[in-house]
């Protein structure tokens, strides 16, 4: 006889655990590091923190953007963390250092508008992907700086680019109202996966499993898209989205979940395969304009705007219980 496949775990809610104020502007991204060991925080007044993913304690801040930032991407290994700032630059730090020793060890020139996307091949910790204000892809080369290649990408800023799990496609979003799939050695346009010229693509990102692209578009939507044929699967709904680009996360560790910051201030989490709302996190008193989700543990990073300049630490109940 053929074993059924074992029931999704009950879905236990989260709540709020801690809340920490390490920036004096908008947090404009939350990341967990891949080992969990460390959560960065960005911010519109131009630092990186690297706060302890339990006590939200600041471990270090990082300087040297002269302008807002905009996205993080951690290297797999957890050394290397990017940051994409309007001052048209990437900069690439390395996560362990001495005290009082400049982290920057690299800063990437070349996009002639605001940087808004980064992202690590997750294969190399030598090879970046960014998007931008001046519509371009470009790739590069981290060991020697080099942009290796620019691609016009798109009619309207670049919102989001990610690699696939095994580094050899990007997915890229704009408003232009396009998410496109790239082929990471040599820059050619694989795919034109969404093409609707009336609403903008605020985030994409490939999942997990490498198998599904998660698309938020500015009409307050969720798609996940089957990228190999183009179909949509599911259509995830109820959150507020159509200023901002929020930047979404898969959660995996219990159950599978889509979670997503709202512009009612809120965190979403929807069932993956049902597409019902699970829980709506309330606490944030401004947009919540990026989430994050620990690698091995059930716990959410939120983000808010300049109205509540928060990160917010949330996690299911047993484990809160404990921390208490």
């Amino acid at each position: 006889m053929s074993q059924q496949p074992a029931p999704p775990p009950p879905y236990r809610p989260y709540r709020q655990l801690r809340a920490a104020t390490p920036h004096s502007r908008a947090v404009s991204c939350v990341r967990f590091s891949p080992c969990g060991r460390l959560l960065a925080t960005a911010s519109l007044d131009g630092t990186v923190a690297l706060l302890s993913p339990t006590s939200l304690a600041v471990i270090a801040v990082l300087r040297g953007h002269t302008d807002g930032i905009s996205d993080l991407s951690w290297a797999t290994e957890s050394f290397y963390l990017c940051s994409a700032s309007d001052d048209r630059t990437l900069r690439v730090w390395a996560a362990a250092a001495d005290p009082g020793a400049d982290r920057c060890v690299r800063t990437l020139k070349g996009h002639t508008n605001f940087v808004f996307s980064a992202n690590f091949n997750p294969q190399t910790s030598s090879q970046i992907a960014s998007g931008g204000f001046d519509c371009t892809v470009r790739i590069w080369d981290v060991k020697s700086g080099r942009c290796t290649r620019a691609i016009n990408a798109h009619s309207e800023p670049v919102t989001s680019v990610h690699f696939i799990r095994d580094g050899s496609i990007i997915v890229s979003g704009s408003h232009d109202g396009s998410c496109k799939i790239w082929d990471a050695k040599t820059g050619a346009c694989l795919k034109t996966v969404i093409d609707d010229k009336k609403t903008g693509v605020s985030f994409s990102m490939f999942s997990p499993n490498g198998k599904f692209i998660l698309v938020a578009t500015l009409d307050h939507s969720l798609k996940l898209c089957n990228f190999a044929n183009g179909k949509f699967l599911k259509v995830y709904g109820g959150h507020v989205n159509e200023q901002y680009c929020i930047q979404s996360a898969f959660s995996v560790t219990n159950g599978k979940y889509i979670v997503s910051g709202s512009e009612d201030n809120c965190v979403y989490i929807w069932d993956l395969q049902g597409r019902n709302i699970l829980q709506k996190l309330e606490g944030h008193t401004d947009t919540v304009i990026s989430v994050s989700c620990h690698p091995s543990e059930n716990k959410i990073a939120s983000g808010g705007l300049d109205n509540d300049r928060t990160v917010r630490l949330w996690v299911q109940d047993e484990v809160a219980k404990q921390k208490l």
